[in-house]
């Protein structure tokens, strides 16, 4: 914005102040909002902060979840099959792992390096093969009802505590998670309970997050102008004694909103560059790595929970090549990285993490050197709030197509995951219309409690 342009809005802005003073019922806060107080910045999340402006009491665990849209494959992973035929076994070898016995593929060689620092579930049956359906039911563990639209858990989160400093209580990093039925939103919990989702790459050199950040030509000095100029003017409506309801009500959610983009913790989480460069190295200088940095960046400044999503895994063709060239590389270098950023910062006892998935992939390699979708079997990976490190839990039978030992279920995940955060089992959130609704049905996984 040129110079002369944000003279004349400023010289606007005192005009209409100089006009108030004269005139109680010369201007209303929309006037007030017309003249750039909030639009300037870009303010597209009133709605989200409504209800929830007010921070509660601090919660225990926080978590972060990892989220790989499309269904990665369990086999080409951490449930390798090498006396399996090659139509089954597929293209990778199995190489040892930290944990005596235990095998994982060639192409995850660091998290077999770092097996004995988180836990494994090859017991996972999903009872579901579809997309769509599958990031609603992963990532709330209630089955899809066209009736009920269940929330996923940082909305939960977001719902039973609130904020815990300016920054919003759920964010979810990059935008692949499949919304047809609700997958990864909040539901029955109201629009202010969805995810807050930042798509911009933290990896790259401009790295800036939409509605925080304000645009160019105005500065944080600006902004503070701004508050202070609206202070006065909602003092004069008060006065005249004009809508008090309604303007307490919307001050909660402006200052919440300005509150979020001046606050020095959401300046120093999303301040990437400062991490040192061993640091942002050993995370990898790529966009899921950089998203786990982040992620942890935003624990520690107050979020939640947080949800690292990443797309690309529905290998119907070319499973084989692709997880070799570009899906895998950059979660085995991430994730167990994560965790061990976590534990040497102190913060792995107080923060769950955890990567879930669509389903399984078929037993039976397809004609396009391709794994279609499968519903029986699949894994789920925890590590950190007294989840026992090295810990595989389950087993499948000899072509990795049905769970034989310790099997769970999608609500069994949900039903720790919530445990995990400090959540009551009988968990029960209200509908809209004021039903109540049950969040968990499923059971702890007892061997990770």
């Amino acid at each position: 914005m040129a110079q002369n342009q944000i003279n004349q809005e400023q010289e606007a802005m005192n005009q209409r102040i100089d006009d108030a003073y004269k005139n109680c019922d010369g201007i209303s806060r929309r006037g007030f909002l017309q003249i750039g107080a909030l639009s300037g910045l870009g303010l597209s999340f009133t709605d989200y902060l409504r209800g929830t402006a007010q921070a509660k009491p601090a919660n225990k665990t926080n978590c972060i979840l990892i989220w790989t849209r499309g269904g990665t494959s369990h086999h080409d992973t951490f449930d390798p099959k090498p006396d399996a035929p090659v139509s089954v076994r597929g293209e990778f070898n199995a190489i040892d792992t930290a944990i005596p016995g235990v095998q994982f593929t060639e192409i995850v060689p660091n998290f077999a390096k770092h097996a004995n620092k988180f836990a494994l579930l090859r017991g996972w049956n999903p009872r579901n093969g579809s997309h769509g359906t599958a990031d609603q039911w992963v990532m709330s563990g209630r089955r899809f009802n066209a009736a009920v639209a269940y929330p996923t858990y940082g909305s939960v989160v977001s719902y039973f505590h609130g904020f815990q400093s300016a920054l919003p209580p759920f964010i979810q990093l990059n935008d692949h998670v499949d919304r047809r039925f609700g997958g990864g939103t909040s539901g029955i919990l109201g629009l202010e309970h969805n995810p807050f989702v930042i798509d911009a790459d933290a990896n790259a050199d401009n790295f800036s997050v939409r509605d925080i950040t304000p645009p160019e030509g105005v500065t944080f000095e600006r902004v503070d102008r701004r508050r202070n100029a609206l202070a006065k003017i909602d003092a004069l409506q008060r006065r005249a004694d004009l809508q008090q309801d309604a303007l307490k009500a919307q001050d909660e959610y402006y200052e919440a909103a300005l509150n979020m983009i001046t606050a020095p913790e959401t300046k120093k989480a999303f301040d990437i560059e400062s991490e040192e460069d061993a640091t942002r190295d050993a995370y990898g200088r790529h966009r899921f790595g950089q998203s786990c940095l982040l992620a942890r960046r935003l624990v520690e400044s107050g979020v939640q929970f947080v949800t690292v999503t990443d797309g690309g895994w529905d290998t119907h063709q070319n499973n084989f090549k692709s997880l070799k060239d570009s899906r895998l590389p950059p979660l085995d270098q991430a994730i167990p990285q994560l965790i061990i950023d976590l534990e040497e910062r102190g913060l792995l006892e107080s923060t769950l993490v955890v990567w879930l998935t669509d389903f399984g992939r078929t037993p039976k390699i397809n004609s396009a050197s391709g794994r279609d979708h499968w519903a029986s079997t699949g894994f789920a990976m925890m590590a950190g709030a007294g989840v026992p490190a090295g810990h595989v839990l389950g087993a499948t039978d000899a072509e990795g197509g049905y769970v034989s030992k310790d099997e769970y279920f999608s609500e069994d995940i949900a039903t720790t995951i919530y445990q995990k955060l400090g959540m009551p089992s009988d968990l029960i959130a209200h509908s809209p219309d004021g039903r109540p609704v049950q969040l968990i049905e499923g059971k702890p996984i007892a061997e990770w409690m």
